[in-house]
């Protein structure tokens, strides 16, 4: 029973480590499947086509209580101005814990070349929304004889409102965003307001695509770096993505590695032992006309895990107003 505990403990803390209950929208992967506005509002109305997307995650099934999310965004640009609007719905379940949000956002883009022809654009992005959070404490003190005066054994709920704010920058084939989510303090349903107040995250990413003249292949290697204000927590994603053009659309894939700098430890037989998240995401989508599929698998490499089965997750998207002419660029975020 302690190694299982201690499995279990372990597990939980590195599933958990930089996308939580109760810190609004997750940072998983779903940016890598032509969504980067989920995690940067300054992508907002920035494409070519209007887009919307919804996505549904799934981690370890056949577990009870496993964490799952969906989300559905929108975006797209206002008119033939150099402004965009977005908004996003989420529903998030991980154990005891929920969560239901909705962001809108406002985007601002400055186009510097002359023409589209050279992309050369800045970009500024605010969302604002309200997160539902809720923990569920009605099975916790199980008809304990001494109540635990920490433990309220009811349904908490707290409804939170806050911002994210960020921008974007695209020269021809290179791109780069910041963002700083959660800028407000939040009080959550934890009574530890230390750990709940403050849930300020910084995102940072950076990537270039490649093309060899007349070929209908690109590829696109990718950086994504985030660190969590008040644990001091901090990850990296690396990335690759490849396309190929096709006469229905494109075919493209890819695989993410993700790596957190930081560990938890454990007990053993001979001691402890200390282990950091470590995740490996295989990507598969297409475009098809101006519908897009993607799935992508994401797996726990560590050799202390809750169970083998991985994260699964669908994206269904479609795109619609779109310009007739396209940025002249191999920029598959903005095209």
């Amino acid at each position: 029973m302690k190694l299982i505990t201690f499995i279990l403990a372990v597990t939980l803390v590195l599933s958990s480590k930089l996308a939580t209950s109760q810190e609004a929208l997750p940072i998983y992967t779903d940016y890598l499947t032509d969504n980067y506005y989920l995690i940067h509002p300054s992508m907002a109305g920035i494409a070519n086509c209007s887009k919307v997307r919804l996505t549904g995650r799934q981690q370890w099934f056949g577990q009870e209580d496993a964490p799952k999310l969906l989300t559905l965004s929108m975006n797209g640009r206002l008119g033939e101005s150099q402004s965009g609007i977005g908004g996003i719905v989420f529903a998030d379940e991980n154990g005891y814990h929920s969560q239901k949000g909705a962001y809108a956002t406002y985007a601002h883009h400055l186009l510097f070349s002359r023409t589209e022809a050279d992309l050369n654009m800045l970009s500024f992005g605010l969302s604002a929304g309200f997160i539902q959070y809720q923990l569920d404490e009605t099975s916790f003190l199980n008809d304990a004889p001494i109540p635990d005066p920490a433990i309220d054994g009811i349904i908490q709920n707290e409804t939170n409102f806050n911002v994210d704010l960020g921008f974007s920058y695209h020269y021809l084939d290179f791109y780069a965003h910041a963002t700083v989510k959660n800028l407000l303090n939040n009080s959550g349903v934890n009574k530890d307001v230390e750990i709940t107040s403050n849930l300020r995250r910084y995102l940072l990413s950076a990537g270039y695509v490649f093309n060899r003249y007349g070929s209908t292949w690109s590829f696109e290697p990718s950086l994504m770096f985030q660190y969590r204000d008040a644990t001091e927590e901090a990850a990296i994603d690396v990335n690759l993505k490849a396309y190929k053009e096709m006469e229905f659309g494109k075919l493209w894939g890819g695989l993410s590695y993700r790596n957190s700098f930081d560990g938890a430890e454990f007990s053993t037989g001979n001691g402890t032992d200390s282990q950091r998240l470590q995740q490996i995401t295989p990507i598969l989508g297409i475009d098809y006309n101006n519908f897009m599929f993607a799935y992508t698998y994401t797996y726990q490499t560590n050799s202390v895990v809750f169970t083998n089965g991985g994260f699964h997750q669908l994206t269904l998207g479609y795109n619609f107003n779109c310009r007739s002419k396209a940025y002249d660029c191999l920029c598959p975020a903005v095209n």
